[in-house]
């Protein structure tokens, strides 16, 4: 009985139906219709376009796109609730200091890459590294680990400050070159290649490096070293004052690992002020504040 109530109305349904499209045969039904793939813009999306994309020229992509990332790689999509407080992270320590020291906002607006990628977890790649950002010849930075934001999390904190004090240090030897002869303060101590992370902290700073990633190329070492110095409020006491009373060859290597890292920084700071006119002195001065 319960089908055959349901059969007839779907009949009565139909000839109704009919019924109506015969009456308007020669009217047109216009109503809009919305592309299945159309984003509607958010809240979110109108934060990002009046306080990035207009204000710094800075698209942030948050919306996975698989081509972010290479084809062997994996990685995790970013949550929707941990975008906002990720723009006011980068807002915080990385836009700020630069806009706080002379002649930071001009180099910020003027260097300031064309899109930032979110993405919700570190990449994961096949050699069994992970990447924890990336820089694409100055047009592109990518944060990964979106997902873990926590600001009370200093792990966390000091992570995405290094790579994103890194990654933007790259702009800059990708658009004014290394200082001159960096190359040639440790060039015994650069791995070969796929090699670095093989190393400890304490060896690569027996070479003269601020970590192991350092030792990888010039490039990277000119980027850990400008991040390490920004972020690392012991920067002081780890890689440039001298262990005292030595006694033993590796508490000499790490004193001349050390040497060799004040070497390294003094020609950055020096290369840093008069490339683009900041004082990197005045920039840690202001991240260290903002953190502390």
């Amino acid at each position: 009985m319960f089908y055959i109530k349901k059969w007839s109305f779907s009949w009565v349904f139909l000839l109704l139906a009919i019924g109506q499209i015969s009456c308007y045969n020669n009217e047109e039904l216009n109503l809009p219709v919305t592309p299945p793939t159309a984003v509607v813009e958010s809240d979110l999306d109108k934060y990002i376009d009046n306080n990035f994309t207009k204000e710094f020229g800075m698209a942030i992509r948050y919306r996975f796109v698989d081509n972010y990332v290479g084809p062997t790689q994996r990685v995790t999509p970013p949550r929707l609730e941990s975008v906002r407080p990720m723009l006011d992270f980068i807002d915080e320590f990385w836009i700020g200091p630069y806009l706080e020291v002379k002649n930071g906002e001009e180099f910020f607006r003027n260097h300031v890459p064309a899109e930032i990628i979110f993405l919700g977890g570190l990449i994961f790649n096949e050699n069994g590294t992970v990447t924890l950002g990336t820089a694409d010849a100055g047009a592109r930075i990518t944060f990964t680990n979106v997902n873990a934001i926590d600001l009370a999390d200093e792990d966390w904190v000091l992570l995405q400050l290094q790579t994103v004090y890194h990654e933007f240090a790259h702009i800059v030897h990708q658009t004014y070159k290394l200082p001159p002869g960096f190359e040639t303060i440790s060039p015994q101590g650069y791995t070969s290649a796929g090699s670095w992370f093989v190393l400890s902290d304490d060896e690569a700073l027996r070479r003269g490096f601020v970590s192991p990633y350092a030792t990888s190329s010039p490039n990277e070492d000119f980027a850990e070293t400008v991040a390490f110095y920004l972020f690392d409020k012991d920067f002081q006491v780890k890689f440039i004052t001298l262990e005292d009373n030595c006694v033993s060859p590796e508490c000499e290597e790490r004193n001349a690992g050390r040497i060799k890292i004040s070497e390294k920084l003094n020609s950055i700071r020096s290369h840093y002020e008069k490339v683009t006119g900041v004082n990197l002195d005045d920039v840690r001065a202001s991240v260290q504040a903002r953190l502390n």
